[in-house]
């Protein structure tokens, strides 16, 4: 069997083109008010520009999303880089909009999120690491919140904060599991304020949500000063411009708002900015980067975290919600390993030709057609080619959609860069052409909270009916009467199943979905509904991604994937 190359030192190899001449495809003007060199391959594009292309007609929004996610893989980034040089192979003008990998993945389980093989973005070990700051400005505009609230209480709590309703944690970029629960306060001049506090890591802070649905800085302002961080001893909500916070937070922020642009192995413009996790929150980059790309090019190739049950949902329900964004096209990825293991064979089994249960498996990906359908929305099925697909299972998939009357188009992107994607450019170039029908929410803003996610469990997940305690209801009846019950919900469950048993592969239907809790994002506007055991903060597993990063004698990064 042939050696294939990691891809780092896929990468490593890449013939990278100046930052200026990448932003000159898509007419960015090689002048100081038009953005701000970050190295000689990354750039920030500045406001200035961008304001004057407000007039500009958009491009195509193109929404990659996948089938529900297995150990064995289905490859988002990767197909959402590979239909981006597609789409440039074809003489499209098409940028490629990501999230920002978080350092916790990068050393945990996961990895990084740069894509892989010949269809990713670059500099692969710099965009994985520590990129250009942003993480780190959020995670410092977090924390000075945290910082804000504890300094308030030790200098006479003007504002009665109750310490034990205290909601909001402090942040980092890391899997650290000890850090979920701290006690803070034991000792020196502030032990009388002895507490128990915690963190979260840096993608589930609420600011990151924020600053990837917001417009503009002043709008960044805004909603960061909605923040509910505590309760006072009456049970009033706190927020945090309560506390004068939002205005230092903002100037953290102040350069970290404006996207960041590097390029594809093929020297194709990519815009990566913000990354928030996709069940505590949205899952998608911001919404600054996905409309200036619009303004600078003709087709939008962005992604939403996990499968489409969550990410694609959250797409549509609060991210087009909150900034009028609609896809012209969706695609749906899937292997033929992931639908095999949806069909019940073991991640040790995969190598092995298996029809049946590549049949059985297919239940998964016709309940994400049918339910992107719902939102009046074309999808068209990529199939992300892996070397030990066999020809008889890649056409089982292929007749399986044409069945269905849903466009499909096997995919070498990984091996093959663009050219490998040049089929499903083209088919997405032609549904882009068509008039769809109307898009629409799944659900309208004045139903009452409970109704909404009532509504996506019965018609996303299939679920027979969903059950919380009084204390729960009690809460979404406080936030509609606090005036957020116009809010959209951002339902929080395993991302490995369409119930909230990560075990029950396949497409589940009439089980329940119990939710654990709900917590309010006012900032961000939408509600969190926590359904079954989700960490905040990750830890790391037994033998962590860190294990094997490590510098060269030559002062390389390897490891890192």
């Amino acid at each position: 069997m042939a050696k294939y190359k990691s891809d780092i030192e896929i990468a490593r190899k890449a013939k990278m083109k100046p930052i200026n001449k990448i932003l000159a495809k898509i007419k960015v003007p090689d002048k100081s008010s038009a953005f701000s060199p970050m190295g000689r391959h990354i750039a920030k594009i500045n406001f200035e520009f961008l304001d004057k292309l407000k007039k500009k007609k958009d491009g195509n929004l193109i929404l990659v999303t996948a089938i529900t996610p297995t150990p064995a893989g289905e490859g988002k980034t990767t197909t959402s880089v590979g239909l981006s040089d597609g789409l440039n192979k074809i003489g499209k003008k098409s940028i490629v909009c990501l999230r920002e990998p978080s350092l916790g993945p990068s050393f945990g389980m996961k990895g990084g999120a740069a894509g892989g093989g010949y269809a990713q973005v670059v500099p692969m070990e710099q965009i994985n690491l520590h990129f250009t700051g942003d993480f780190h400005a959020i995670t410092s505009a977090h924390n000075l919140l945290s910082a804000i609230i504890d300094n308030h209480i030790y200098w006479g709590n003007k504002l009665n904060i109750d310490e034990n309703r205290i909601v909001w944690k402090r942040v980092m970029d890391m899997n650290d599991r000890a850090l979920r629960f701290i006690e803070i306060n034991t000792g020196g001049v502030a032990k009388d304020f002895k507490r128990i506090d915690g963190f979260d890591i840096t993608v589930a802070s609420e600011v990151m949500a924020i600053f990837c649905l917001s417009n503009n800085l002043k709008d960044l302002e805004n909603k960061i000063g909605n923040i509910t961080f505590a309760y006072n001893k009456d049970g009033k909500p706190l927020y945090a411009r309560d506390l004068n916070a939002h205005g230092p937070m903002t100037v953290l922020l102040k350069e970290a708002i404006r996207p960041n642009v590097t390029q594809s192995l093929e020297n194709n413009p990519a815009i990566i900015h913000g990354g928030p996790f996709a069940n505590i929150a949205h899952g998608c980059n911001t919404v600054i980067a996905t409309k200036a790309a619009l303004k600078l090019s003709d087709y939008v190739v962005t992604e939403a975290g996990f499968g489409a049950d969550l990410g694609a949902e959250k797409f549509l329900n609060i991210k087009c919600r909150k900034s009028g964004l609609v896809p012209s096209c969706v695609v749906i990825v899937a292997t033929v390993r992931a639908l095999k293991m949806h069909g019940g064979v073991e991640k040790e089994a995969l190598k092995k030709e298996d029809i049946d249960a590549l049949k059985k498996g297919l239940v998964n990906l016709d309940r994400h057609i049918s339910n992107i359908k719902k939102f009046g929305l074309q999808p068209i099925v990529a199939i992300n080619h892996f070397a030990l697909d066999t020809s008889k299972e890649v056409k089982t998939v292929l007749n399986f959609c044409r069945e269905k009357k849903v466009e499909v188009s096997e995919c070498k992107h990984w091996a093959l860069g663009g050219n490998g994607a040049k089929d499903l450019a083209k088919k997405v170039v032609k549904i882009c052409k068509k008039k769809s029908k109307k898009f629409n929410f799944l659900y309208e803003e004045n139903l009452k909270l409970w109704d909404k996610i009532e509504l996506i469990a019965k018609n996303i997940y299939k679920a027979k009916k969903i059950t919380a305690s009084d204390e729960v209801k009690e809460q979404l009846k406080s936030f509609e009467n606090n005036g957020h019950g116009k809010l959209p919900v951002c339902i929080a469950k395993t991302q490995y199943s369409f119930s909230t048993d990560p075990k029950l592969k396949g497409a589940p239907s009439n089980h329940e979905i119990p939710i654990r809790e709900v917590r309010l994002s006012s900032g961000a506007e939408f509600v969190v509904v926590v359904c079954g055991s989700i960490m905040t903060m990750p830890g790391l597993p037994k033998v962590p991604a860190a294990d094997n990063i490590k510098l060269n004698k030559k002062g390389q990064i390897e490891g890192l994937f």
